[in-house]
């Protein structure tokens, strides 16, 4: 296992920063939203922190959600304009500087792809390196399921993402920052997890992680000293 220190200087020397994207890059759970803005916000709130905490795994605590949400591509899409993510304070100044450095950003999440491309658009990150789940809609836009073929739709699927990621690219440091134990679970593959509390903690990752912060600035004054 890797020192504190190590850990630094993987992460100063990244070729790619996966960046999980709920209660991580912005503050807010999206399929918590969903919910709300659906009717059914505790029930999948519970839902949600079951799922964070570990104790189920992660697919069928998110057919579970999505079976009591249901939601339409109208909802979907009102939720996107009425009531946008909100970005963590830092994450835009972050990724910034990430890219100035040639480091390649991506957004690997159990969130929903179209709630993720509306984040990744505002940090200048590509489509291309969002990795999310991909909600299905009959012709008449009801909902119709989630595509299980996506890797993070179940639990381990971020570290497949990871491992993806280092074939196609011959990455050598891939550095993971979240704030739930599927962040965790992704190193290895990922060769460094940073432990992310700015939003909401998680027992177990704070325990766990080597390397947990509680705000962006903590990784800019790092970026900084090299």
């Amino acid at each position: 296992m890797a020192s504190l220190l190590e850990m630094k200087e993987i992460f100063r020397n990244a070729d790619a920063v996966c960046f999980d994207v709920d209660s991580t890059v912005i503050r807010e759970e999206g399929i918590d939203e969903l919910a709300k803005f659906c009717g059914v916000g505790d029930a999948v709130a519970e839902m949600t922190r079951r799922a964070m905490g570990g104790t189920v795994t992660f697919k069928a605590a998110l057919t579970a959600r999505l079976g009591l949400i249901r939601p339409s591509y109208e909802q979907v899409q009102k939720l996107i304009s009425d009531n946008p993510p909100e970005l963590t304070p830092g994450i835009r100044e972050l990724v910034s500087r990430l890219h100035q450095r040639g480091v390649q950003v991506f957004l690997v999440s159990g969130g929903f792809q179209s709630i993720v491309e509306h984040v990744a658009l505002q940090l200048n990150i590509p489509t291309a390196n969002v990795f999310a789940n991909r909600l299905k809609f009959y012709f008449n836009g009801e909902y119709a399921g989630f595509d299980e073929t996506q890797p993070t739709s179940e639990s381990g699927g971020k570290g497949k993402v990871i491992t993806h990621l280092k074939e196609q690219f011959h990455f050598k440091n891939v550095v993971m920052i979240g704030d739930g134990a599927t962040d965790m679970e992704a190193c290895p593959p990922g060769d460094c997890f940073i432990g992310f509390g700015g939003n909401v903690v998680r027992k177990q990752v704070k325990e766990k992680a080597k390397w947990y912060i509680t705000h962006f600035d903590e990784l800019l004054k790092e970026l900084e000293e090299r």
